[in-house]
């Protein structure tokens, strides 16, 4: 399963040659780019349902391009007035076609090319080979592109994926640390970093139409990472964007309310403890989904599509889209009710947030800083365990804050508070043995117990959670269990890319014969963070022998 070390290192230096070519290329700002504007959109700001009002609702409601995707990345090729003027004129004649007017008047964007494999290299080889298929160089956008421009080259996940996303880009990350890309690993993070300066947050991925919500926060991981390679002075100028960051999710909260609040992303109980949640700021269809989610609401009351409207962004803004864990009846996205939840993972993560800051200040030697987000990390620590772990199960679980009690919708966020070091030894025992019992698999770890569909739900597995699952494991001792979850894993995966050639972005784990379904689009191939994690494990594996 594994390649010789020395052909796997003799690679890793072609591949990385390729690479430092492609990383030469010059880098023409958003900022300068913007200053060129003198009217209509700005490439910062364009979103084409703004920008094109019934034209927009009537491409999305009738699908005419396959992806509710397409069109809000697509380009028009002349001012979006002129072109709404046109469509206004032409949109009630006889024999008007919709599609036909929306291939003349935009440019469509371009899935990630399928690459041919020869099956004549290894699978970990034709990764270390790929990346230079998935990176993507920092290039000027049009202005009425829903394209954030960032200032260094990047890797997209692989087919309608065409942008950087905060989560997929730290299991990307991973894997190209493992493989020796540091540069493009170094670039990605400072991308990171840009976006907290110019929004305050990194955004759920480099579009206009992503810049009202997030994704779980996993820069401090990102950066803790690349520290692993490069030593912990290497991150410390990266202080003020992890504290930015932490602002956004504490809703600019340096103090916490002492009475019941329910802020965005903050909650305050009635105690006064408090924890996060995930958060929807905008009470409509995403534009990247709009048909799909407006046919959802249709039989809901005005009031109940805004709720429900934001409580799919929410979930959105999870990464988890979509998962019986957000529905109220376990089964059915329409009784969605993310923003009810406090969810064991981002807490997790706001704790390893908390704790990577207080890490750096003491690096520098901020002794009042370091006390603080110390502080700051004990007490979530202690509320992690008060409000998710379950006594009954042994499992960490959702907390519905609104019905005060777990959500007893068991999954492998579960396995966040292990990764992050947060569980109590005897409950990290109890978690293992739950693990083992109920998720390990035939090809790894599944992500539910419930098979509702959706995609994050049975039987689908995916790279990050598998990554997140290990890595919870191997910080609690338990490396037999871990390298069985990556080499089962890592022999699904072998297994798919000797059938199809390519990888894909999730797998079924419980019948290896089938491929993994579920979810509004079609299963994606390329796949960055698969591509990443399965590297990673790649690496442990080969460090343990």
């Amino acid at each position: 399963m594994r390649e010789s070390n020395r052909a796997v290192k003799l690679n890793k230096q072609l591949s990385k040659v390729a690479l430092v070519v492609m990383l030469s290329s010059p880098f023409v700002s958003v900022q300068s780019a913007q200053q060129e504007n003198t009217a209509g959109y700005s490439s910062k700001v364009y979103q084409a349902e703004d920008a094109f009002p019934g034209l927009f609702e009537a491409v999305q409601t009738a699908k005419i391009l396959g992806d509710y995707k397409t069109f809000v990345d697509a380009v028009p090729k002349q001012e979006p007035r002129d072109i709404l003027q046109k469509y206004g004129s032409l949109k009630d004649t006889k024999g008007f076609d919709l599609k036909a007017f929306v291939l003349d008047n935009f440019s469509l964007p371009q899935a990630t090319k399928e690459t041919k494999v020869t099956h004549e290299a290894s699978l970990q080889i034709h990764l270390e080979n790929h990346w230079k298929n998935l990176v993507r160089q920092p290039v000027k956008t049009s202005e009425f592109s829903s394209l954030i421009e960032l200032p260094n080259p990047y890797v997209v996940p692989g087919g309608r994926f065409r942008e950087m996303f905060y989560w997929d880009s730290y299991f990307t990350i991973v894997g190209l640390l493992a493989s020796d890309h540091t540069t493009l690993a170094k670039g990605m993070i400072d991308n990171f970093a840009y976006q907290i300066d110019q929004f305050g947050f990194v955004p759920n991925g480099n579009r206009s139409y992503f810049l009202s919500r997030s994704q779980p926060p996993l820069f401090a991981a990102t950066l803790m990472a690349y520290a692993q390679k490069e030593g912990l002075e290497s991150i410390v100028q990266y202080l003020p964007q992890l504290e930015k960051e932490y602002l956004f999710w504490m809703d600019g909260n340096t103090d916490i309310p002492t009475s019941a609040k329910e802020g965005e992303h903050l909650v305050t109980l009635e105690n006064g403890d408090f924890l996060n949640r995930y958060y929807g700021a905008i009470a409509k269809p995403r534009a990247e989904a709009y048909g799909k989610e407006s046919r959802w609401a249709q039989n809901k009351t005005s009031s109940e599509k805004d709720s429900f409207f934001r409580n799919l962004r929410a979930v959105c803004e999870s990464g988890w889209d979509f998962s019986s864990r957000w529905f109220s009846d376990g089964k059915n996205k329409t009784t969605t009710h993310a923003m009810d939840i406090i969810p064991v993972d981002l807490n997790s993560l706001l704790y390893q947030l908390e704790s990577t800051i207080a890490l750096l200040h003491k690096q520098e030697n901020n002794e009042s800083k370091a006390k603080y987000f110390t502080d700051r990390s004990e007490e979530r620590k202690a509320l992690i365990h008060k409000y998710h772990f379950d006594e009954e199960t042994g499992t960490y679980q959702d907390y519905d804050f609104k019905r005060k009690a777990h959500t007893k919708r068991p999954s492998m966020a579960m396995a966040y508070p292990l990764y992050v070091g947060a569980a109590k030894p005897l409950a990290a025992k109890q978690v293992v043995k739950y693990l083992h019992n109920h998720f390990l698999k035939a090809g790894g770890f599944v992500t539910t117990l419930s098979n509702t569909g959706e995609q994050w739900d049975y039987p689908n597995g995916w790279a990050p959670l598998q990554y997140i699952g290990v890595k919870g494991l191997l910080n609690y001792e338990e490396g037999a269990f871990a390298n069985e979850v990556m080499q089962r894993w890592l022999a699904l995966n072998e297994k798919v890319y000797a059938q199809e050639g390519k990888m894909m972005e999730k797998y079924n784990v419980v019948d290896t014969s089938m491929k993994a379904g579920g979810g509004e689009y079609p299963t994606q191939d390329g796949f960055g963070w698969t591509n990443g994690v399965d590297l990673a494990f790649y690496e442990i594996l080969n460090t343990d022998q």
